[in-house]
């Protein structure tokens, strides 16, 4: 159930956060409910409403069955970050 409710706050801090909103494509009322939900940490039953970029995303990447993220990640970074040592005699 959706409820009305009113906030006051300095009117530059609502223009500021209504140009903040509209570049993320969202409303002000969104950006506060979502913002209430992360500090009250609770769960939105709902699909969180996914921005235009991660909707462009969205389906590009099929993977394998098989593949595990967590061991993939793990062996990326592990060879990004870790040196290579290699023996001499």
């Amino acid at each position: 159930m959706i409820t009305k409710l009113t906030l006051t706050i300095e009117e530059s801090v609502i223009e500021n956060v209504k140009q903040y909103a509209m570049q993320k494509g969202t409303s002000l009322s969104n950006l506060v409910e979502t913002y209430l939900i992360v500090i009250s940490n609770e769960s939105v039953c709902a699909e969180p409403e996914l921005s235009p970029m991660v909707k462009s995303l969205k389906g590009s990447f099929k993977a394998p069955i098989d593949f595990d993220y967590r061991n993939n990640l793990s062996k990326n970074l592990s060879d990004k970050y870790l040196p290579i040592v290699k023996c001499t005699d």
